[in-house]
């Protein structure tokens, strides 16, 4: 059985056991979450489709750990003006632990 869950502006394809890393969520370590956002769910038997949420199906989930993402470097040029400008941006980031999928 899998579920597509939707967290922090994207979609995500999970099932119990995976780990996923979302964008940083509220809670500490060791917390458990509820994903409430569920598009999709998908068994064995059939497909049911929300729309666009699907009521009373939950994704259950613990906290793993709060990382930074990779550094993304970025330049700003504008010609003949002699502006340029460098930044660095590193995403916050938590790591989820599935550990189950709640239907009604």
């Amino acid at each position: 059985m899998y579920a597509i869950v939707k967290t922090g502006g994207k979609q995500y394809r999970v099932a119990e056991g995976d780990y996923l890393t979302v964008e940083k969520l509220t809670g500490e370590p060791e917390e458990s979450i509820v994903l409430d956002e569920v598009l999709c769910i998908c068994t064995d038997e059939n497909m049911q489709v929300g729309n666009p949420m699907l009521e009373g199906v939950t994704v259950n989930a613990q906290i793993v750990a709060h990382i930074k993402g990779k550094k993304v470097n970025g330049i700003t040029f504008k010609p003949k003006k002699g502006i340029r400008r460098r930044y660095g941006h590193r995403q916050q980031l938590t790591t989820l632990k599935i550990t189950g999928i709640q239907t009604v």
